[in-house]
């Protein structure tokens, strides 16, 4: 297992990628915290993996929750090792004048803010430890955007980026900070990034795709792993592209 006895928090772990994650963490061994704002499925997520895991209510864009949630994981199994940073959320499809502050607010507090609030919480328990890796979910949004997504592909471009600068800082104490950039997959996030969840639209989404199909929560699960487990341990500050060729 390659993942034996590490520690992992996932946030957006009650569906989608996180999911994938969370059941492909605990399979090679590792304690898992899961993190939703759906409290129920997060709490659902984590129960086939008995004392090993659990699920908690997390609003990552509020440093209280933050902050209570990395308290419970330290509390609960005494060390932090690896933080996923996956939820994430956006704006539907459409004109970028259309998107209103509000919106615009919600889709950076969730997708870069949370980033910061976790760093402050998780930071200095990976110091103490003296190593860790933190991986950021950004996108191919961020590396090549669609129409109609302006201001995600921003707070994903934000993501892809802001995981080089952890990279270079946190280097010397021995924290490794990685990116994910996934292709679109089946998830529910999917209709709101088309706009309309039609047959017409997802083919036109999958044309784009070298490969021919959409990500899967495995796909990005499998790479996390790669990046968390020994295999990846000279890796820092990588933007990993799991996209089936869309940025090529």
């Amino acid at each position: 297992m390659r993942l034996k006895d590490k520690v992992a928090i996932v946030t957006g772990g009650a569906q989608g990628f996180g999911l994938g994650i969370v059941e492909t963490f605990a399979k090679e061994g590792a304690k898992v915290v899961v993190l939703d704002l759906n409290e129920e499925g997060a709490k659902a997520a984590a129960k086939p993996y008995g004392r090993k895991a659990f699920g908690m209510k997390c609003d990552v864009s509020k440093a209280k929750d933050v902050q209570r949630a990395v308290a419970k994981a330290v509390e609960r199994f005494g060390k932090v090792d690896i933080l996923i940073n996956n939820a994430g959320t956006s704006h539907r499809n459409r004109p970028m004048l259309e998107v209103d502050e509000a919106t615009f607010d919600r889709v950076f507090d969730v997708n870069v803010k949370s980033i910061f609030h976790f760093a402050h919480a998780v930071v200095p328990v990976m110091r103490a430890n003296g190593s860790g890796v933190i991986i950021n979910v950004g996108s191919t949004a961020g590396l090549r955007p669609r129409p109609g997504l302006a201001w995600y592909n921003a707070s994903k471009g934000a993501v892809n980026l802001l995981s080089k600068s952890m990279a270079v800082e946190l280097a010397p104490d021995g924290i490794r900070v990685c990116a994910l950039a996934p292709v679109a997959g089946d998830t529910p996030l999917l209709g709101t990034f088309m706009g309309e969840d039609t047959p017409e639209m997802r083919k036109k989404f999958v044309a784009s795709i070298p490969m021919g199909r959409l990500s899967t929560p495995k796909d990005i699960a499998d790479a996390a792993l790669f990046l968390a487990a020994d295999p990846g341990h000279f890796l820092t500050g990588v933007v990993l592209e799991v996209d089936g060729g869309r940025c090529i």
